[in-house]
């Protein structure tokens, strides 16, 4: 196999998009974010980390040391990243359930609830190196880990999160775009 730095990429920028359940996702990589889908600007210099893997489970012989067989038991997805804009899809994302109300003048107020119902979104994530355009649509996920909001001098507040992938009625977790030339569905 002959190596090609070519085929190296990184993610020089890119979003993060957030819909409610069911919203229909862009199917091509031309097609711009429909109604419904928003942007949740700004996110850490660390990008967006994402997650995928899977356990399976021995079936072991009394006739053999190595098991026989694996079963696969679980598949796990995930888009861990921190948002850096504390604006109201942010900050009603980090907090499931909460309402925000305007009390007067420029004063608004958040209430979190004690006891927040689930919070399944579809997701988007889109990022580019040069000619080189992806997006990743998950159309079923909510948060399931939130980091510490650390308010200090030095950095910017952060909602750090990670968006867990559900399954769905199609066979897909997720769904990956992308026109890179390296890719192509006849070379193995």
């Amino acid at each position: 196999m002959a190596l090609n730095a070519d085929n190296v990429r990184v993610g020089l920028n890119g979003n993060i998009y957030l819909a409610p359940k069911g919203t229909t996702a862009p199917v091509d990589l031309d097609s711009a974010w429909g109604v419904g889908w928003a942007d949740l600007g700004y996110l850490s210099e660390d990008g967006v980390s994402m997650e995928y893997s899977t356990d399976s489970e021995d079936i072991n012989a009394w006739q053999s040391l190595s098991p026989v067989r694996k079963v696969l038991t679980s598949v796990d997805m995930t888009l861990g990243f921190t948002a850096l804009e504390l604006k109201t899809a942010t900050i009603k994302l980090y907090f499931p359930g909460s309402t925000m109300t305007d009390v007067g003048g420029s004063v608004h107020k958040l209430d979190i609830p004690a006891a927040p119902t689930p919070d399944e979104r579809a997701i988007g994530l889109e990022w580019v190196d040069g000619a080189v355009k992806n997006r990743l649509i998950i159309p079923r996920g909510e948060v399931t880990e939130r980091g510490a909001i650390t308010v200090g001098r030095s950095a910017a507040v952060g909602l750090e999160m990670t968006i867990s992938a559900y399954a769905t009625s199609a066979p897909e977790i997720a769904v990956w775009l992308s026109n890179d030339p390296a890719w192509s569905a006849i070379a193995a």
